[in-house]
């Protein structure tokens, strides 16, 4: 485990001993001699399997980082057809012919006498994974997961190109969004109506690609001996710690607890607005004579406010978005041509990751400044981790990183806001996300298991079914009528569904960590930070239900460890209350 006590976010590149340190990627051709040479060389003992890791490493942090940047850069701008080039050479040149050498490659390695003196703790995660991936791998896939990962960035060009006309302004719908705070009801559902036919323009177009998704994704599954792409999906995700039934447990246990929880918020809301029926324009509306909260009015002000809020909670953190702008690792304002949504890109070889935002001035831009720079700081220290793939950890602890962030920084938002008042406001929003994320984090992925276990489906069935699930997690006090068709295809504005399907479990897995986390911050705030950092240091070099434990924590997500954390956050909110109250 690194030392959390010499923590520095002036990290550097490993130095290169494999490849030249002026190499960059640019063809297959020019990358295959070093494929070859890993592919042919010896292991003739312990020390020369540990210096083969350490050049395969080098290797897939060049490649990786080269990756990373064309993906960043044609998200940054989906306009330009040239970096959506060089994208889709990576996707259709290069990466489909380091599939096959990187199956012979981890033969090799598990075929190598010498992998059973590898300290056993350290190198098991990584092993199981390359096992995995080995008993994963069919020739005849490659051709069918390069089209998939290009179909899936169109969903980013399809998003991006989304705007709607509102007082004379050209606005993409995450500044539109903005717009769903205000008072004014007419406003409000002006802006909804429109953001909804804009959405329902595309409708076809979305489902005609989703299509394409899903028989590509099933015919991978089918290739690699499985019944559906779900059980599929599973494995290569490396699920080994749950199951598909954890998460129906999960659904049903949210169901019983959060819903209930979220149905009182959104009566309190209602009852605030002066409202007899709330409609899906109502949900985040602020009532009359109450001015929406505005934490910062562009992503310079917001970054500056971010660091402030870092440094104050722990100087390192502050000290590493700082390292991220002195090297322009971030592109956070909203803007036509801007695919959607929000990352955390990590880059392997340099180690300063890049975060990509769509912010526009409101409390949900502050808490995904928060989240992304949770994710941001799970860079910096696991960087110095020897192999890449130590720094390759699921979703499930990074989510925990970034969550956990979220709920660490509130109580220094003061540096957002004039008021104590608006900063307990912005808190309290905060808290409503906690609670209103687990039943569509719950809805997502109910959705998703019903999608790839029945192949074939019409977009009129995926509709249907979409609104029962929909329904079945509704708190039934917001009203669709009129906007029915809409509420129909609702469920393609989440991008996870086209881009990373299956990948959505976690966050509802890691929100319920980071209520953990955040209750435990309330109890011992230095030693839930240093818990938080020693996690984070240790990649996955270690399982997930050990991970959990070194951050202090339980890797649960049962229905009584669900009702025990709904519990504290209820306590937390009514703390909250009877400030304002005071």
């Amino acid at each position: 485990m690194n030392d959390i006590n010499t923590a520095s976010a002036n990290i550097q590149p490993k130095k290169r001993s494999f490849l030249p340190e002026d190499f960059q990627v640019s063809t297959w051709e020019q990358l295959q001699p070093y494929f070859d040479e890993l592919s042919k060389r010896e292991l003739t003992s312990l020390q020369a399997l540990h210096a083969w890791l350490s050049d395969l490493s080098e290797l897939e942090s060049v490649i990786g980082e080269d990756a990373c940047w064309r993906q960043i850069k044609m998200t940054c701008d989906t306009t330009d057809p040239k970096l959506e080039e060089a994208f889709t050479y990576f996707v259709t040149e290069i990466e489909p012919r380091l599939k096959p050498y990187m199956f012979a490659i981890n033969r090799k390695l598990l075929d190598c006498p010498y992998k059973e003196q590898l300290d056993d703790q350290q190198y098991f995660p990584y092993l199981r994974g390359v096992a995995n991936s080995v008993s994963l791998y069919r020739e005849e896939n490659i051709p069918l997961q390069s089209e998939i990962s290009l179909l899936a960035q169109q969903y980013g060009v399809i998003s991006g190109a989304m705007t709607i006309e509102e007082n004379g302004k050209t606005l993409t719908l995450q500044q539109a969004a903005k717009l769903l705070h205000d008072p004014s009801r007419v406003l409000r559902k002006d802006v909804f109506e429109k953001v909804a036919q804009r959405r329902l323009t595309d409708r076809d177009k979305l489902n005609e690609l989703f299509d394409k998704l899903l028989q590509l994704r099933h015919q991978v599954a089918v290739n690699a001996g499985f019944d559906n792409y779900r059980d599929y999906k599973f494995r290569e995700l490396g699920r080994f710690d749950y199951t598909p039934d954890d998460c129906f447990a999960f659904h049903e246990a949210v169901k019983e607890h959060i819903v209930p929880l979220q149905r009182s918020l959104l009566e309190y809301r209602k009852a605030l607005l002066g409202i007899e029926s709330m409609k899906p324009y109502d949900t985040d509306a602020e009532p009359e004579g109450q001015t929406p909260l505005q934490p910062f009015h562009s992503g310079a002000e917001m970054l500056e406010k971010s660091i402030a809020v870092f440094s104050t909670l722990r100087p390192f953190f502050g000290d590493c978005l700082r390292r991220m702008k002195e090297m322009g690792r971030m592109d956070l304002d909203s803007r036509i041509g801007k695919a959607p949504g929000g990352y955390n890109c990590p880059l392997p070889e340099t180690g300063v990751p890049f975060i990509f935002m769509n912010a526009a001035g409101t409390v949900n831009d502050l808490i995904t400044m928060m989240h992304e720079g949770g994710h941001a700081i799970h860079s910096f220290l696991s960087h110095k981790l020897p192999l890449a793939a130590f720094k390759e950890y699921p979703m499930e602890i990074a989510e925990l990183a970034s969550m956990s962030m979220e709920l660490f920084t509130l109580e220094h938002w003061q540096q957002f806001f004039a008021t104590a008042e608006e900063c307990r406001r912005a808190q309290w929003e905060e808290l409503e996300r906690v609670i209103d994320v687990l039943p569509w984090i719950a809805t997502i992925d109910k959705f998703q298991h019903w999608l790839y276990t029945h192949p074939g489906h019409t977009a009129a069935e995926r509709e249907q079914e979409w609104l029962r699930i929909h329904e079945e997690f509704s708190t039934g006090i917001v009203e669709w009528q009129d906007f029915e068709t809409y509420r129909a295809s609702f469920w393609q504005k989440q991008l996870h569904l086209f881009e990373v399907p299956f990948y959505y479990i976690e966050y509802g897995i890691a929100q319920l960590g980071a209520i953990a986390m955040w209750r435990q911050y309330k109890q011992n705030k230095e030693q839930a930070l240093d818990n938080y950092m020693n996690a984070l240091s240790l990649g996955y070099t270690r399982t997930l239900g050990q991970l959990y434990e070194t951050a202090g924590i339980r890797f649960d997500f049962s229905p009584a460890y669900i009702r025990e954390l709904s519990a504290f956050v209820q306590a937390e909110m009514q703390l909250l209350s009877d400030s304002n109250a005071n």
